[in-house]
């Protein structure tokens, strides 16, 4: 048997890699935050999201609250659908 196929196969793990939490718009319409400011740290002390990685926010779902949301990421979806809602995204 060839020598390439006797030798275990072993790959690369980049560790600078970031690892995010991910938090859907239909997510946050769910919280019992009532319009206000939303920061990862009282969302860590609610156990909604864990402690792996930053916070980005996706866009999936409808916003109809106004809220002022501190997170690391966003997706240009999600933007739109809080700017929408009268509300504020800030990158933290």
């Amino acid at each position: 048997m060839p020598l390439q196929r006797r030798l275990p196969k072993r790959g690369f793990t980049n560790i600078f890699k970031e690892k995010f939490e991910i938090l859907n718009i239909s997510d946050l319409e769910r919280l019992p935050f009532e319009a206000g400011t939303i920061t990862e740290d009282a969302l860590r002390e609610k156990k909604i999201i864990g402690n792996k990685g930053r916070l980005k926010i996706l866009g999936n779902g409808e916003l109809s609250k106004k809220i002022i949301i501190h997170a690391a990421k966003f997706s240009k979806s999600a933007l739109e659908k809080i700017q929408a809602a009268g509300g504020k995204a800030e990158v933290v």
